[in-house]
């Protein structure tokens, strides 16, 4: 009873009833009070200061709902929150179905109490949970809680009113009494509401790319935070609106849905307009072109999902999807390297790398490929790759190169022949099949074609191309 004392106002939310039960025998008659708590509904009835969002649950239907066994978190707004929300607009002019979601996005499915909010919060006091208002890709609205104040705040937008109106416990959950009323969330609210992301809101304004990512999607949003503007440099110097558009994705992917691969694409786009791909590589973290950490995951609005990352994301080259999948694509790596150590024709690493150099058509072996390549050349399994000479690495190199940007559906244009820099190719269209000079089948691989960077495209091959 520690808060009556703290204001008289909050005593009708600590109001009990009673329920008389009768005990008799034949000589008396007793009765022993017992008190029952109130359920949220109740206890917002028996508080004036809470009569208009008494008036709002029941117009949208939910009164039945926050009478059910929860446990639930009611963030309560004021009287006061209501008449700034409405505006002079009679509740009764207020659309029932958009009503219950806003009214929804003030309810969280557990009871939490204000220390466990303090307990789920970061080193910089902010947090994450879900309300029951709906979101993008079926999921439930996120939304933040800061305790980094004296008072929990919620979306940076509304406050518990004071520690009397915190914690106010109910037969089927806990309320906290808030300042303001919590409108739904877009991916721009989500970025505008932690402080963390004034880099990142700055540079979308900057390019005029809010009003982008406030339609309706639905989009991925990879957001770099403060920090990782900080440390960003750009080295290639490329557009800065590029590099923001390059942290977009269509549709919604939450975490579960990010698989490793080369399948997703971003909004930014090359010379040509061939949009930017994405690999992803999902395991016990999830890395993006090989630099950047998905650090919080799922943070849902109602247009998209948001992924908090380490780093910014910068236009890939040909080099990046080379050098972030080792596991695959390592040995390319380790020829392109080799190649430089002698006098190669260019300097490919260096040129790879560039982003304004090409646009390059990069036919990129497996590292199984290599590996078959050393047994055709020596079947006793003695060679590896550094024994080569790197004047034979940098002619096999070139008939893996081709000038332009040419797509998988670009192939067919062809004619039938790939013009490497090292030599004509022949190309069956119909089997994507390649054959060299030695009259050798080379597949180009489906699946891993179209793997788009900003100074060329890459298709994965199952052999090494010779000259």
């Amino acid at each position: 009873m520690k808060i009556i004392s703290k204001t008289f106002k909050i005593f009708p939310l600590l109001l009990v009833v009673f329920a008389f039960y009768a005990c008799s025998n034949d000589d008396d008659n007793n009765a022993i009070i017992l008190p029952q708590q109130l359920d949220i509904v109740d206890t917002a009835i028996a508080t004036p200061e809470l009569s208009s969002l008494v008036a709002a649950v029941q117009a949208a239907g939910l009164e039945s709902v926050l009478r059910g066994n929860g446990p639930f978190t009611v963030l309560a707004p004021t009287n006061d929150a209501f008449a700034t929300f409405l505006n002079g607009t009679p509740l009764d002019q207020v659309d029932p179905a958009v009503l219950q979601q806003i009214l929804l996005n003030h309810v969280i499915s557990a009871d939490v109490s204000a220390a466990d909010l303090v307990s789920l919060s970061g080193a910089d006091g902010k947090g994450y949970t879900r309300t029951n208002a709906d979101g993008a890709g079926g999921e439930k609205l996120s939304i933040l809680f800061d305790t980094s104040a004296a008072l929990p705040r919620f979306n940076n937008s509304a406050s518990v009113v004071s520690a009397a109106f915190a914690d106010i416990y109910a037969s089927n959950g806990t309320v906290h009494v808030i300042d303001a009323v919590l409108g739904l969330t877009d991916i721009v609210d989500h970025a505008l509401n932690n402080d963390n992301f004034t880099s990142l809101t700055g540079a979308l304004t900057a390019e005029n790319l809010v009003t982008v990512l406030q339609g309706d999607g639905p989009f991925t949003v990879f957001a770099p935070t403060n920090d990782a503007f900080t440390d960003f440099n750009n080295p290639n110097s490329n557009a800065l609106g590029d590099i923001l558009l390059n942290h977009v994705v269509d549709g919604v992917a939450f975490s579960t849905g990010l698989a490793s691969g080369y399948d997703t694409t971003t909004f930014a786009t090359n010379t040509d307009g061939d949009n930017l791909t994405l690999y992803i590589n999902a395991g016990d973290t999830v890395m993006l072109n090989g630099s950047s950490m998905v650090v919080v995951a799922d943070i849902v609005g109602t247009n998209g999902v948001v992924h908090v990352v380490d780093n910014v994301i910068d236009l890939p080259t040909i080099a990046t999807f080379a050098t972030s999948n080792t596991d695959a694509l390592g040995s390319l790596v380790s020829a392109l390297a080799l190649a430089d150590t002698g006098s190669p024709t260019v300097q490919w690493i260096s040129t790879v790398s560039d982003a304004s150099a090409g646009p390059f058509t990069v036919f990129a072996p497996t590292n199984g490929a290599f590996a078959d390549l050393l047994l055709e050349l020596d079947p006793s399994g003695n060679t590896t790759l550094g024994d080569l000479d790197p004047a034979t690495v940098d002619a096999v190199l070139l008939m893996h190169v081709a000038n332009g940007n040419v797509r998988a559906a670009d192939l067919p244009s062809l004619m039938g022949t790939i013009p490497a820099l090292g030599g004509d190719l022949d190309l069956d269209i119909n089997t994507l099949t390649i054959t060299d000079s030695l009259m050798r089948e080379i597949g180009i691989i489906a699946e891993l074609t179209d793997i788009q960077a900003i100074n060329g495209v890459v298709h994965v091959i199952d052999r090494v191309i010779r000259p």
